[in-house]
């Protein structure tokens, strides 16, 4: 079974995802009780910036390991891993 990057920081980001999942709780709250509408959009730009930091350091640690892995393995395998990271990369530039 492949190791996954992030295996070493699962509970970090499993913490941190936790945190955000507050964050979107508290959003919803905010519009239940019709909060000013720059007070909401203030909160989903943290929440969305969280996110993103997330998703960074998946990143990160998606290179760092898995890319790196491959391409111990060959350059076949490296360059599927690269392409997985480029597209990933595009996702994330177009959100």
């Amino acid at each position: 079974m492949a190791v996954n990057g992030y295996a070493g920081t699962k509970e970090d980001y499993l913490k941190r995802l936790a945190r955000i999942e507050g964050q979107v709780r508290g959003i919803a709250r905010m519009v239940e009780n019709d909060t000013y509408c720059i007070d909401v959009l203030t909160q989903v730009s943290a929440a969305t910036k969280a996110l993103q930091a997330v998703s960074l350091g998946l990143l990160e640690d998606h290179i760092s390991h898995c890319v790196i892995d491959a391409a111990r393995e060959s350059d076949e395998a490296a360059a599927v891993k690269v392409t997985e990271a480029s597209a990933a990369i595009a996702r994330l530039v177009r959100s």
